[in-house]
């Protein structure tokens, strides 16, 4: 019962990542050089395009694509990893902590 419940929380969290997210902002008064950075799902509107390490100060709007696709494929491979771990631990019936 607590597997089944912990996979919909699982599957439900995983869904709402790619909803719809809120209300595009105003256009800014003075005219803005947009980039493809501008325009994804993660920019927020007071702080725009977040890159606090600065890995994507050289980058076009390529590479940009390429490090999403990366991120997105991690973040996957990672909840499948957390399922495994815990099919595993209910299967094993052991912890691995």
């Amino acid at each position: 019962m607590k597997l089944a419940i912990s996979s919909i929380a699982l599957f439900a969290g995983s869904a709402a990542a790619f909803g719809p997210f809120g209300a595009k902002p105003a256009p800014a008064a003075a005219p803005v050089v947009e980039s493809f950075a501008d325009n994804l799902v993660g920019a927020l509107a007071p702080v725009g395009f977040w890159d606090p390490l600065g890995f994507a100060e050289k980058a076009d709007d390529a590479l940009l694509k390429k490090y999403r696709e990366a991120e997105l494929t991690h973040g996957r491979v990672a909840m499948l990893a957390v399922l495994g771990f815990l099919v595993g631990e209910k299967v094993e019936g052991s912890s691995f902590l």
